[in-house]
């Protein structure tokens, strides 16, 4: 049994990996279990030290892994090199912070002293996408390795490529065995490593689907979990914004990652005194949108990353369409080698349709005119998910609105997008728990009170 590579931009198969049987699987999963009991007990200047290391080769290796993503899942060149510097970024980042946000708090009690401890759990499986086949696994990795876990990767089947490097990446590092692992698994096997023991934690980015079925799985079984799914995320335009940067960031939103991200911008929410004049400026801009090979440095769209993918977009079009949107750009399979789809531009939305009801994931971009302000919190609001969301608007303004907006991030005048720095995650049916910053540290280890009489 194996899973093979498929290169979105020619549907032609390029390499092929064989899945773990259970002798291999067991043997993972002891030395996940005996990694960690030597991990635990490494200083956080040893960490930080191989951690900065993790840093230094994604830079010497970055045309490498930028072209591996390109291969694997149609990323455009310069955005896939743009990910593995993000990557890097995240590494040295928590390789300086990370010894802070684990330092034990002093409390007062009825004690002499007391404290709270952050110690490492044990083995974390994480099961991981495609859309960014670095970025989503190192921001993982980078935090919860510095706190002192170890981590077993599960990556979606059309990454085993990226997979393969970044088990690579981590021991040409230096990290020792059993601190990071690729697991080549079917999804029926997900069941059997979360309930054993071996494994302390979960953390899956993926559909809604999948979240509730791990997290079923994670309950039954007592363990922390970590879930960023779907999301529909609201770009809203008030009659007060910079329109021109509004159209603008309202492509790049859309777009990045060939429009296969759960936090791009998805539902344009606008306001009526400017509706037209946004509509006319984005269809526009997308239309000088130049879609082909993903190599191609002149290209700003891929290929989706599989067929299957692509015909369920072109689904929620078409269904969109018989439901009274109008589509002004793109709309129609390419007659094309590959897994291509136009960008798409759909008008006259409202929140009973296909395409503000479900997520799209891919270059679709849904708008719809609001009367003012409320109803345009209103709209944004009215969905099952709540990962991220854009207003634009007078600045002041905006930090108001952010209180009444239902997501974990809210940008003013800007893209959602995550950072290191910063906690990342969702509300409603987008997940729990927090990736990044200190926040997101925390969410696999021990906080352990510390009492002296």
């Amino acid at each position: 049994m194996s899973i093979r590579s498929i290169n979105p931009a020619t549907g032609e198969a390029f390499a092929e990996y064989p899945l773990d049987d259970a002798d291999s699987l067991e043997r993972k999963l002891t030395r996940a279990a005996r990694g960690f009991e030597n991990w635990r007990r490494t200083s956080f200047a040893e960490r930080s030290r191989l951690m900065n290391r993790v840093a230094e080769l994604l830079g010497e290796r970055m045309e490498a892994y930028a072209e591996l993503m390109s291969d694997e899942m149609g990323k455009p060149i310069a955005q896939a090199r743009g990910e593995v510097k993000k990557c890097a970024w995240a590494c040295t980042y928590f390789a300086e912070h990370a010894p802070r946000f684990l330092q034990p708090l002093e409390k007062q009690s009825d004690g002499s002293r007391a404290l709270v401890r952050f110690d490492p759990l044990g083995a974390i499986f994480a099961v991981m996408p495609w859309n960014f086949p670095f970025w989503q696994v190192i921001r993982f990795a980078a935090p919860h390795l510095m706190a002192g876990n170890v981590g077993l990767l599960s990556h979606s089947h059309n990454s085993g490529g990226c997979s393969t490097a970044l088990q690579r990446l981590f021991k040409d590092a230096g990290f020792p065995s059993g601190v990071f692992q690729s697991l080549f698994i079917e999804n029926d096997t997900t069941e059997q490593i979360i309930s054993d023991p071996r494994i302390q934690g979960v953390t899956l980015t993926g559909s809604v689907g999948a979240g509730r079925a791990v997290a079923a799985l994670a309950g039954a079984n007592l363990k922390p979990c970590v879930l960023e799914l779907g999301g529909s995320d609201p770009f809203i335009v008030l009659a007060d914004c910079n329109l021109d940067e509004a159209i603008a960031q309202a492509v790049v939103g859309r777009i990045i990652n060939n429009g296969q991200s759960c936090i791009a911008a998805k539902r344009f929410i606008v306001e009526d005194s400017v509706y037209d004049d946004f509509v006319d400026g984005f269809r526009d801009a997308l239309a000088a949108l130049q879609m082909g090979n993903p190599r191609d440095e002149s290209k700003d769209l891929g290929p989706m990353a599989r067929d299957d993918l692509r015909q369920s977009l072109h689904k929620q079009v078409l269904k969109s369409i018989e439901q009274g949107a109008q589509c002004v750009l793109g709309g129609e399979l390419p007659e094309t080698d590959g897994f291509y789809y136009p960008a798409t531009l759909l008008v006259d939305c409202d929140a009973t349709m296909e395409c503000f009801a479900e997520e799209t994931f891919g270059p679709v971009a849904a708008v719809a005119r609001v009367a003012n302000t409320q109803a345009a919190i209103e709209l944004a609001n009215q969905s099952p998910y709540g990962l991220g969301a854009s207003v634009w608007t007078d600045t002041a303004r905006g930090l108001d609105l952010a209180a009444q907006i239902d997501a974990g991030h809210v940008a003013i005048n800007g893209i959602v997008k995550s950072d290191p720095r910063l906690p990342f995650g969702g509300i409603k049916n987008s997940g729990y728990g927090r990736e990044l910053g200190r926040l997101g540290i925390l969410e696999f280890v021990n906080k352990k009170t510390v009492w002296l009489k």
